[in-house]
């Protein structure tokens, strides 16, 4: 109890070390902790992906017309379906940006031309009416995302299945919205912002409704071996495009190095914060020290061991360094609540490693800041301590 007394006697000087040693810690907890949500965060986009969901891009490989056997067309889809029996379902789609427009209300949104199979592949669920069948290939039917049917509503008519939609120069007919959907990084598109069509209805949008992007399911243990074969297969179909495929392990990947280069950037904050704590307690202790010289001198004159003064002075900064400690976790995870309530993340999650790293983190500190102050008094001379004072 000895050393809290004594640091009650420091006053304002204790409380301002004190804050400095719970910035830093809180620096470095609310930074961990808030690298661990984000990557929370992101597996769960990742989850809800799906694995085995892959997002092939093909695009002409030159400005040159490509030949007419070589055009991805909906016709090929089950001659891959049949020479890759990794996979299950593919759906191809002709992406393009144009207006729409519906009672007066005008929405610059992407136009997704699909085959029917892309229901399977994303799970798309209905809100009103109904999707796209294999009946509606070269229909003038449409799907309204749920962003998008909001957009184009009014207060007085909200869009719903049966009315008129003006999609470029041609009119499709409604036949249903979507339900609101989680964003999925993997896509060239939101789900939720476009208008769906059927693949063959393309043509009467833009001239050139040339497939651009193809979704596939796959039932592969090993999803990077597939994606390279699907790859390859594709490349020999269709020569006179570059073929690109993306997968959720790739994005995944990418999210992992970020929080590893992430991390590297907290453990550099959170050190020079803990540093600048460490240096108060340091001087602060040091003035300790030359205040309480004729103290030190009398213990030295009674017989009191060089050592019992450094443990005395030691235990004195290890307390600022424990008090510090356990008001910085409460100020870091604080911070980190704020955050994610801020940033609207689905769920907290507190990492118990980052209560670890800071506490102990600004524990070590104070040892080492405090061990030279008590040194140094450890090492004064009686005499030369009491004639001092």
């Amino acid at each position: 109890m000895e050393p809290l007394e004594n640091l009650q006697l420091l006053g304002s000087r204790a409380v301002l070390a004190l804050l400095g040693i719970a910035v830093g810690c809180g620096v470095v907890i609310a930074l961990l902790n808030i690298g661990h949500n984000a990557k929370l965060q992101s597996l769960a986009i990742f989850k809800g992906m799906g694995s085995e969901l892959m997002v092939v891009h093909v695009q002409p490989a030159s400005d040159s017309q490509p030949s007419i056997r070589h055009i991805p067309t909906a016709r090929d889809s089950p001659k891959i379906l049949e020479a890759l029996p990794d996979f299950q379902t593919l759906a191809l789609l002709a992406v393009t940006a144009a207006n729409a427009h519906i009672s007066g209300r005008t929405l610059h949104t992407l136009i997704v031309g699909a085959t029917p199979e892309l229901t399977k592949v994303l799970n798309l669920q209905i809100n009103q009416g109904r999707l796209l069948s294999n009946y509606d290939v070269s229909s003038t039917y449409s799907i309204l995302g749920w962003n998008a049917a909001i957009s184009l509503s009014t207060n007085k008519k909200p869009v719903a299945p049966g009315a008129q939609i003006q999609l470029g120069d041609y009119l499709f007919q409604v036949a249903g919205t979507l339900q609101a959907q989680e964003p999925n990084p993997l896509l060239p598109f939101t789900i939720d912002d476009m208008v769906l069509v059927p693949l063959e209805s393309m043509r009467r949008i833009v001239n050139s409704s040339r497939i651009n992007t193809i979704l596939a399911q796959s039932n592969s243990e090993q999803p990077q071996a597939a994606a390279a074969l699907l790859e390859k297969h594709l490349q020999s179909l269709w020569p006179d495009h570059a073929v690109h495929i993306q997968t959720p392990q790739q994005l995944l990947s990418g999210i992992t190095q970020q929080s590893r280069l992430f991390s590297g950037l907290i453990i550099g904050l959170g050190g020079i914060s803990l540093l600048v704590g460490g240096v108060g307690i340091m001087n602060v202790m040091l003035m300790n020290v030359a205040e309480r010289r004729q103290e030190i001198g009398i213990r030295l004159a009674i017989a009191a061991r060089r050592r019992d003064i450094a443990y005395l002075f030691l235990l004195e900064a290890m307390a600022l360094a424990v008090m510090g400690s356990l008001f910085g976790m409460l100020l870091g995870t604080g911070a980190t609540w704020v955050f994610s309530f801020l940033s609207a993340w689905e769920s907290f999650s507190l990492s118990p490693l980052s209560i670890l790293i800071g506490m102990l983190s600004s524990i070590l500190t104070g040892l080492f800041f405090g061990l030279n102050p008590a040194l140094s008094a450890a090492r004064l001379r009686p005499v030369q301590a009491l004639r001092d004072a």
